[in-house]
């Protein structure tokens, strides 16, 4: 395994970070809870990733209603490796149904670390996202509740989520301004169909020294192949339970792209996702990418990107040739 810097933080993470988001349900969706991997597949899952060596585990108190934290603060608890372990977790969505339980409010993220905490049987957060920005709560209402954590010993550093660049830029300088704890890393989506990213937040990330750990590589699974155009998707997948991330991208146009990544990959000797994911993860401004692997034997795959180093003229063939036939 590749170990990385974490931003200006001094730690160190694996390459591949575990996503958690399918433990006990399919992300934060309530109609999708009791879906995910149960607890003897998560289990299987972590003991895994550490066993590869991925030191990063990634999770949000929201991805199952709360089942994620659970199931992960069980395996610590019988592993007993929280110490070796960059374990970060989520706050903003609603776990509960009350009007304040959700949001970046100090209330509700006062109230929300706790239970994070319970729920992982652990004292400590390594990293404390915030999963989307709040617009109803001042951002430095929000920035100041998180320093109150770190100087509480609750929690280690902060990063944020699905975030814009001017919003990240915005809070780095409220931060600076009330001389607080700044966000030292951004998370959002990566891939070769999503590419948005590299305009202004990857460049600002840069120059801010910020860890990068985008999560759907892969786009949920379509630039592993196992997807047809025009084909529904298994009635398991992902994709055919929570579609609305990637509605967008169900167009011939996208599959043209996939194919030409196909081919790239045939031409290469590898996976197709193996190679997606490689794209990802030789980008200079990536720390850490997140997998989200069901079963143990996914594994393979994503361990196999970890190897393919790619130069950036070799990225920028395999990103042009699939903007190619996309046209």
């Amino acid at each position: 395994m590749e170990y990385r810097l974490f931003g200006r933080t001094g730690m160190h993470v694996s390459a591949l970070g575990l996503g958690c988001g399918g433990f006990g349900g399919v992300g934060s969706a309530p109609e999708l809870f009791g879906k995910g991997e149960d607890k003897q597949t998560a289990f299987a899952l972590m003991n895994r990733a550490w066993d590869e060596g991925i030191n990063y585990f990634d999770t949000a108190d929201s991805y199952g209603g709360g089942v994620s934290e659970t199931i992960i603060g069980a395996w610590l608890k019988e592993r007993r490796l929280r110490d070796q372990l960059i374990l970060s977790t989520k706050v903003g969505y609603a776990v509960a149904q009350g009007p304040n339980d959700q949001g970046l409010s100090r209330r509700h993220i006062i109230q929300a670390v706790d239970g994070s905490l319970r729920r992982l049987q652990t004292d400590y957060i390594d990293l404390y996202v915030t999963m989307e920005p709040d617009p109803q709560t001042p951002v430095a209402e929000t920035l100041q509740t998180m320093n109150d954590l770190m100087h509480a010993g609750k929690v280690r550093h902060i990063g944020a989520s699905n975030i814009t660049a001017q919003q990240l830029r915005d809070s780095l300088g409220e931060s600076d301004r009330l001389g607080v704890h700044r966000y030292q890393s951004v998370q959002n989506g990566y891939s070769l169909l999503d590419r948005v990213i590299e305009t202004e937040v990857l460049p600002l990330a840069a120059a801010e020294r910020l860890a990068v750990t985008p999560f759907g590589p892969t786009s949920g699974g379509l630039l592993t192949g196992k997807y047809r155009f025009g084909q529904p998707p298994s009635t398991d997948s992902r994709l055919a339970l929570r579609p609305q991330p990637y509605q967008h991208l169900l167009t011939e146009r996208t599959f043209r792209s996939i194919d030409a990544l196909r081919a790239a990959a045939t031409e290469r000797g590898v996976d197709m996702g193996t190679l997606a994911l490689a794209w990802v993860l030789n980008q200079p401004a990536v720390t850490s990418a997140l997998i989200g692997p069901r079963r143990v034997e996914h594994f393979a795959r994503w361990l196999a990107a970890v190897a393919i180093h790619l130069s950036a003229d070799e990225r920028e063939a395999i990103a042009s040739r699939m903007d190619a036939v996309a046209a």
